[in-house]
């Protein structure tokens, strides 16, 4: 599916290529140019690879608490939080974003698996006083990020980005749009997402890229913030994980689950992994031995037997050579482990 700034990013330039089912910008221009300008700068970048959710009714938040792997009932109004869509064998139907806003709960989720997380919540909705739309189609999204983020957050809003914490959301007009301000980093760097009407989302971009042009920021496209995030070890949902594993094999226990919540969908897996004290593989991060990325699925091996495969991967200006995230059998997913593949070596960089 289309981005809704499609027409814009191609008359800039942008070259448009699929990313698990949405079209969105490769690059505008340059690789290298797009990296400097987020890590020196501030980016515009499209986030439309969402599909959004929104639950209320008095329900909501009992309902979803006994649904997903994180604590939302801890939520306050204006909080967020990271959570999982399990199947009762512990894999991962969805990562989720959770925001608490004033009369409801906004999830939002990746497009690739919209229709199966809608029918996984609403079939869970029996007795329950909740009311479940999906807005995806009413929704789009966009984000800025870098160092100058910050200028621009309280140009736009009137609001210092230093007053939110990560996850905050505030009703906002930008541009006398009505939005939902996210403040959400996707590679390390102070950082916003702009939730607003897809009607509206080619005003607020335009005027955006005004105001980060004048800080010499400029738009970047999915390979520059593939390259960003995989330098700040942040893992992709559904190329880093998906339901192929279970939570501790993605190393996703610290981030996206509570354990001292009541039941959830697939709990006993988890408790039962956490009890055992490990998993046989686990996701981690690799130091190529090339600058040539390997895809997705290359095999790793350790001494001639097959140990593991990469998930994503990525040329990294930083560390001068490709880095990436695999799956890695635990007798080799040691930082400092060394394993072989077609083209080359990687380390083990952490886990």
């Amino acid at each position: 599916m289309e981005t809704p700034l499609a027409k814009l990013e191609l008359a800039e330039g942008a070259k448009l290529a699929d990313f698990t089912g949405r079209a969105l910008p490769e690059v505008f221009s340059d690789f290298d140019a797009e990296y400097r300008t987020a890590r020196e700068s501030v980016a515009l970048f499209d986030t439309n690879w969402h599909a959004a959710i929104t639950l209320s009714g008095p329900d909501r938040v009992r309902y979803l608490n006994a649904i997903v792997t994180n604590d939302i009932k801890a939520l306050s109004e204006g909080s967020g939080t990271l959570a999982l869509l399990l199947n009762p064998q512990g894999h991962i139907l969805a990562e989720l974003e959770v925001y608490a806003l004033k009369e409801k709960l906004l999830v939002l989720t990746h497009a690739s698996v919209r229709e199966r997380t809608i029918e996984t919540l609403d079939k869970f909705i029996i007795m329950d006083d909740v009311t479940l739309e999906d807005a995806t189609d009413r929704l789009g999204s966009l984000a800025i990020e870098g160092p100058k983020a910050g200028a621009i957050f309280s140009q736009a809003t009137g609001l210092a980005i230093e007053g939110f914490s990560e996850m905050a959301v505030a009703d906002v007009a930008v541009d006398a749009v009505p939005c939902h301000l996210i403040r959400h980093s996707h590679f390390g760097l102070p950082g916003a997402e702009i939730i607003a009407p897809r009607e509206k989302l080619d005003i607020l971009w335009q005027n955006l890229h005004t105001a980060v042009h004048a800080q010499h920021g400029a738009p970047i496209g999915m390979q520059a913030l593939n390259a960003l995030r995989l330098e700040a070890g942040i893992p992709w949902f559904p190329v880093d994980f998906n339901d192929s594993v279970i939570p501790h094999e993605a190393a996703l226990e610290a981030t996206h689950i509570s354990f001292s919540k009541g039941c959830y969908t697939g709990q006993e897996i988890v408790e039962r992994v956490r009890s055992r004290g490990h998993v046989n593989r686990r996701r981690t991060q690799l130091k190529f031995s090339t600058q040539a990325p390997p895809a997705g699925g290359t095999k790793l091996r350790a001494n001639g037997t097959e140990v593991g495969y990469v998930t994503s991967a990525a040329f990294s200006p930083s560390a001068g050579t490709a880095i990436g995230m695999a799956y890695l059998r635990r007798e080799h997913n040691a930082p400092g482990s060394t394993v072989e593949f077609d083209s080359g070596t990687a380390t083990v960089i952490n886990r």
